[in-house]
């Protein structure tokens, strides 16, 4: 049985409740966009799912996956770019849980991984090194990793910033053969017409759940504003303690 799901999950920040009291159980092999106002607590969810961060409260369940099976794109790079990386060597990275770590890329890895950059727009970088790409490439290259690992879940932290609307375009069809191959996608996205014409399910994010379901239900003026309003009480008033 395969299952995604937070119960009771509080993860605060100088006891300010950044993700505060959330359940919820995502849709395995649907695609869910996780929307709100800045500062809510979206990327911390994010991380709160992975185990990158402490929880105070409650817990996130993960059954009938190992690690392999997820890949996660951050908002910002973690990579360090002072290292001499090619954009080839990156997209190895995601080869390691088939290839091994002592093993060379066979032929066939490389057509994958010009066809990964391929479906970026970035064809030819392979040679290129990542401290010579601009921020926008170098997510870019971020999003072919994602690619070169085949994770049955996708988690997707902001994955459009500082690209351009026909990549944008290429990335939302690839997202739209993952849902056809039943992986399951979790993204923070901020263009709710994105959302609305690409995502099954929404999470309507203000510290606390404001609103969880199919996206044509969810994603509404009346949810929207009530979690800009509730953004700024939570945050103000609200302690870890304070149901």
């Amino acid at each position: 049985m395969q299952r995604i799901y937070c119960d009771n999950l509080t993860i605060s920040h100088n006891r300010h409740p950044v993700v505060h009291h959330l359940s919820l159980e995502f849709s395995i092999g649907h695609s869910h966009a996780i929307v709100g106002p800045n500062g809510a607590g979206k990327s911390t969810l994010l991380r709160g799912l992975l185990s990158e961060i402490k929880i105070d409260e409650g817990k996130v369940v993960i059954e009938g996956f190992c690690r392999e099976d997820i890949a996660y794109l951050p908002q910002v790079s973690e990579l360090d770019n002072s290292v001499p990386f090619t954009v080839g060597d990156v997209l190895c990275l995601g080869l390691l849980h088939t290839i091994g770590s002592n093993r060379g890329v066979a032929r066939a890895n490389d057509e994958k991984i010009q066809l990964a950059l391929t479906q970026v727009g970035l064809a030819g970088y392979q040679s290129r090194y990542i401290n010579e790409l601009s921020k926008g490439e170098l997510q870019r290259v971020l999003m072919a990793k994602i690619i070169m690992q085949n994770a049955q879940v996708i988690i997707l932290d902001e994955p459009f910033n500082a690209m351009d609307s026909r990549t944008i375009d290429e990335i939302l069809k690839l997202m739209h053969l993952w849902r056809n191959e039943n992986k399951t996608i979790i993204a923070v996205l901020h263009d709710i017409q994105q959302v609305m014409d690409n995502f099954e399910y929404s999470i309507i994010l203000a510290h606390e759940l404001i609103a969880y379901g199919k996206t044509t239900s969810v994603l509404n003026h009346q949810n929207i504003e009530k979690a800009y309003k509730s953004s700024i009480i939570q945050y103000n008033t609200k302690e870890i303690c304070d149901s």
